[in-house]
């Protein structure tokens, strides 16, 4: 562990850029935008990776293999979201606790469920982020800060992808027939 004593950002902190030209208040404000996104996605990154490490039954494969690809599309957003966080004078969120804090969705908690019931959990987690990232695509532009508004427009195009693929695997037709035993 580092014997290094000093603070160089106290979190929670702002400082104003001058180079950005984004006044303390807005950039306050944007800054608590992007760490409730970020808060929220670090919380559904943990929830997938959950959910593909314990995914099981006949479609395995092709929902492990997806499960890893939308985690890994989280973490790239979420390391966005912290960096832009960073440049606009913030210190941004982190720590697990931290993040369960501050995010607009609960955990799922550490049971395992069916993949049916975890993929359901995760889509409303999606639902919730989805709503989010609109207010504060909105809040971006209202500040006039369009640099943001635009990263939060990727983000939310990735995010609503993922619950548009999820939305796909919850329909009810499946090439898996039910067993004869029930």
């Amino acid at each position: 562990m580092s014997t290094q004593k000093s603070v160089r950002r106290q979190a929670g902190s702002i400082e104003e850029s001058e180079a950005l030209r984004l006044d303390e208040d807005k950039a306050e404000q944007i800054v608590d935008a992007l760490n409730t996104d970020l808060a929220a996605t670090y919380v559904l990154y943990h929830q997938v990776k959950k959910h593909h490490w314990n995914v099981e039954g006949a479609e395995f494969l092709g929902i492990h293999e997806y499960l890893g690809e939308v985690a890994a599309d989280l973490e790239a957003g979420a390391d966005m979201l912290a960096e832009r966080a960073q440049a606009i004078g913030g210190v941004p969120l982190s720590g697990g606790s931290t993040f369960e804090e501050h995010a607009p969705i609960e955990p799922e908690g550490e049971d395992v469920y069916d993949i049916r019931t975890s993929l359901e959990n995760d889509m409303e987690a999606f639902g919730v982020i989805i709503e989010s990232l609109r207010d504060h695509i909105e809040l971006a532009n209202d500040l006039g800060d369009y640099a943001t508004k635009e990263l939060l427009r990727e983000t939310l195009e990735t995010v609503e992808e993922h619950a548009h693929h999820l939305e796909h695997y919850l329909e009810d037709d499946s090439l898996v027939l039910e067993s004869a035993t029930k």
